[in-house]
């Protein structure tokens, strides 16, 4: 009981944390900014739209889709699932799970991976939207699953590692941890490469697995709680990771952003940084999201920061997504932002949903898929 009582205060007090996009010990809380003017460069064409039930719902959800080769899946907060065709929104096939969902959507190697509020994993088949089966973890999973066919790698909201067999969801193996005291709602989404699984923790390390057995192969600290307070000593690594060749790039709320060796975890690059929402790469740069509501770029050889737009501080920003030579951005009013690569300056907006855009855009080629926070999915393009 005490856990649970534990995880639900984190997860109020991540709420406040987020809605005020400053430092625990300010003062008096700044409003969000004001959206300024600029030339527009670029225009957002709307391409589809299609409404996902009820979206994010009121919690604190991350319900980012998946696409999977011409497929793109969605799922609300309630459990309904939709395929459609990527390129026209037609629909494939809808589930109704009767459950909460609260990790979606990881898709790949013939499956649809879904994580509830109990604790269960769903596997539909991609094809037809069939339950293939399901499994039960030990607590809630905030973030979609990852498969490479042969195992589902899942991160709950404690801090633990499963591995499930792919074509019976059976537990393979389990990696525990001990999760910080207090947290954010949210966990980053497993990563697999070759015979690694990686996830960002609560406590600010990363840490890699074999993916066979679950046995760590190496694990980084990446922010280092310090502070008086549990506020102050937050360093959750919630925004998803990114590996670029051999790369690995993370950042932590209260921490840093760094670049990291893959097969041996050694940090190459750090920096401070304060993030909840991920990172970007493109153009030899690297581009986060800070917690703030600046954007900033980095080199991704090293530390220097080649540009930084102060322009949409506390507006509750999103993950970025490269998309085309620019970087895509959502905020609390459901604006999309595009943003020059080169210097970071506004080059086109379009609005998605007025009940906000906290979902990380997802980039495929010359199309962008928005997810608003009420369930409207849209799929731009460039002109």
């Amino acid at each position: 009981m005490r856990d649970v009582i534990r995880w639900k205060h984190a997860a109020l007090l991540a709420l406040v944390i987020l809605a005020a996009g400053c430092s625990s010990n300010s003062k008096k809380e700044l409003p969000p900014a004001e959206l300024t003017d600029f030339k527009e460069e670029v225009t957002l064409n709307k391409q589809w739209s299609r409404s996902i039930g009820d979206g994010q719902g009121e919690t604190y959800n991350m319900l980012t889709p998946a696409v999977d080769g011409e497929r793109i899946f969605a799922a609300d907060v309630k459990g309904y699932v939709v395929a459609m065709d990527r390129m026209n929104g037609d629909v494939v096939w809808k589930k109704e799970l009767e459950t909460a969902v609260s990790g979606a959507v990881g898709a790949g190697n013939g499956l649809v991976l879904l994580g509830t509020l109990s604790g269960e994993i769903i596997a539909l088949d991609s094809s037809n939207g069939d339950e293939k089966w399901r499994a039960k973890v030990n607590s809630e999973v905030l973030a979609p699953p990852a498969t490479n066919g042969d195992v589902v790698v899942v991160q709950t909201q404690d801090d633990r590692l499963v591995g499930l067999d792919a074509a019976t969801g059976n537990q393979r193996w389990l990696y525990d941890n001990t999760p910080a005291v207090l947290t954010l709602r949210g966990t980053s989404a497993p990563l697999i490469s070759g015979n690694l699984a990686i996830a960002g923790l609560s406590t600010g390390k990363v840490t890699a697995v074999d993916i066979s057995n679950g046995v760590p192969v190496w694990e980084q600290a990446i922010a280092i709680p310090s502070g008086r307070s549990e506020l102050d000593r937050v360093v959750d690594i919630d925004g998803n990771l990114l590996i670029s060749g051999s790369n690995l790039y993370v950042t932590s709320y209260q921490g840093r952003v760094a670049s990291l060796d893959v097969q041996s975890g050694r940090v190459l690059w750090q920096r401070d940084a304060s993030s909840y929402a991920g990172i970007a790469q493109g153009f030899g740069s690297i581009y986060v999201s800070l917690a703030s509501g600046t954007v900033e770029g980095i080199d991704e050889r090293g530390t220097s920061s080649l540009w930084s737009n102060e322009a949409l501080a506390r507006r509750q920003l999103s993950a970025p997504a490269v998309f085309s030579s620019y970087i895509a951005v959502g905020d609390f009013e459901g604006y999309l932002h595009l943003l020059s690569q080169v210097d970071g300056r506004f080059v086109g907006r379009i609005r998605i949903d007025s009940d906000g855009l906290r979902a990380r855009p997802v980039v495929v080629g010359d199309m962008l898929y928005a997810f608003g926070n009420s369930g409207k999915l849209v799929a731009l393009t460039i002109k």
